[in-house]
């Protein structure tokens, strides 16, 4: 298997199980089933058990600042969906991550040739068309708090997939990382409970927070950290373009969303703009 191909396996496994978290993560917090704060902790602490294993408990990879990252991450993320809607929370995350992540790769030297740059901004064009709210949709009013909750989770985000960049043992590395961001979240979980109360998880969110922390996180993370070193900061950010909608068709596997011609486009439009930046004029691009 060629290189750029390899990548995009990699890197397509990794974008499944991102959008696998988002759906997971609707499902028990849409309904009330579960807190953002006890959904976060069980997903943190499930992913590091997982990993615990699949490294021999090796957990020795790693950093605090990615770990960190990881945390801000995955609790501004549950947070901000406690009153964004999915579509403009998805849009507010990946802009975030699309400015740190090639923005970073720009002032470090990066450069897509044309047929890449149409591709990346194909992608995010369509992506901002498939989240952004229909006419026909009441206006809501949107709280400074989630949208601040989600702008964080996509610098969190952006920053701890610059950090995977640099990372030669993905799975000891994602190992290292959530036992620590598992770690945070337990030590400060009486300041933000007491701030915050919650009430118990139910059966069902907390298989969810399990699947989400064990499976789509801590396997998935670890898929996403062993394609990072071959991907350019600017593909990486770009390839992250097609979650929303993998996570859309998701929604209509799984949870029988409607599947509507402006969703089946715009879906189409985005995986065929990141295609773009990943097979087309590779020589254009220096990852350093």
């Amino acid at each position: 298997m060629s290189t750029p191909w390899k990548l995009f396996g990699l890197g397509a496994l990794a974008m499944l199980a991102f959008a696998g978290n988002s759906i997971l993560n609707r499902f028990a917090l849409s309904g009330g089933e579960a807190g953002a704060w006890s959904f976060t902790l069980i997903r943190l602490i499930s992913g590091s058990i997982m990993l615990a294993f699949l490294s021999r408990f090796r957990v020795n990879g790693g950093s605090w600042i990615s770990a960190m990252s990881l945390l801000i991450y995955a609790a501004g993320f549950s947070f901000a969906y406690l009153a964004l809607d999915a579509g403009i929370g998805a849009l507010i995350l990946f802009t975030l991550v699309q400015f740190t992540m090639m923005g970073r790769g720009l002032a470090t030297g990066e450069r897509f040739g044309r047929a890449q740059w149409l591709g990346a901004l194909t992608a995010f064009a369509a992506m901002v068309w498939l989240l952004w709210p229909a006419q026909d949709q009441p206006e809501t009013i949107v709280p400074i708090w989630a949208v601040a909750s989600m702008a964080a989770a996509g610098v969190g985000w952006g920053i701890y997939s610059l950090i995977g960049r640099a990372e030669a043992a993905p799975l000891l590395s994602t190992t290292g990382n959530f036992a620590r961001a598992a770690l945070l979240g337990v030590v400060i979980s009486v300041p933000v409970l007491s701030v915050m109360p919650e009430a118990f998880p139910s059966a069902q969110a907390t298989v969810a927070a399990v699947a989400s922390g064990a499976i789509t996180s801590g396997i998935g993370y670890a898929i996403w950290y062993a394609a990072l070193p071959g991907l350019s900061r600017m593909q990486a950010g770009v390839m992250q373009l097609s979650v929303p909608a993998l996570a859309a068709l998701g929604g209509v596997w799984l949870l029988s969303e409607p599947l509507t011609p402006r969703m089946t486009v715009s879906i189409a439009l985005v995986l065929t703009g990141v295609g773009a930046t990943m097979f087309l004029k590779r020589d254009d691009i220096r990852a350093d």
